[in-house]
């Protein structure tokens, strides 16, 4: 097993999963990936060569990856739901016409200020998401 592989097992294995080979080619897709795929582009790409996995699997492995904080749901647009193996603090870029998906570091973005909110609402987590025109559809 390559040293890459062998990282993949040690992750889910630290995080109490059963590694399976759905877990372990979902999880080494995503992490592999920078586009936020849905569970359906991700179907597509594993089973490219040789049809292995079924829908429900694949979607039964991204919530149990979810369930131990492996990846992320990315809500971007309405009714779509994507993945993202990055877990850590970012915001995201979408493009309106291409509809691409770009991390941005977290620290790109100034402190976002909450003075509005209402007493009594505490703010644990946010995330920003900018939309406009990437450069390759200018």
């Amino acid at each position: 097993m390559s040293k890459e592989a062998d990282k993949i097992v040690q992750i889910l294995k630290s995080k109490g999963l059963r590694v399976t080979p759905q877990r372990f080619a979902v999880y080494s897709n995503l992490l592999n990936r920078q586009d936020h795929p849905t569970a359906e582009q991700i179907l597509v790409s594993l089973n490219q060569n040789s049809p292995t996995s079924s829908q429900a699997t694949i979607y039964s492995s991204l919530q149990a990856l979810r369930d131990v904080g492996l990846v992320r749901e990315v809500l971007l647009e309405e009714g779509v739901c994507r993945y993202d193996a990055n877990v850590s603090s970012h915001h995201h870029f979408r493009c309106k016409k291409c509809g691409c998906i770009e991390d941005i570091p977290w620290e790109q973005v100034e402190d976002v200020r909450f003075k509005a909110l209402r007493p009594g609402l505490t703010v644990e987590q946010y995330e920003v998401t900018v939309q406009g025109v990437c450069d390759r559809c200018q």
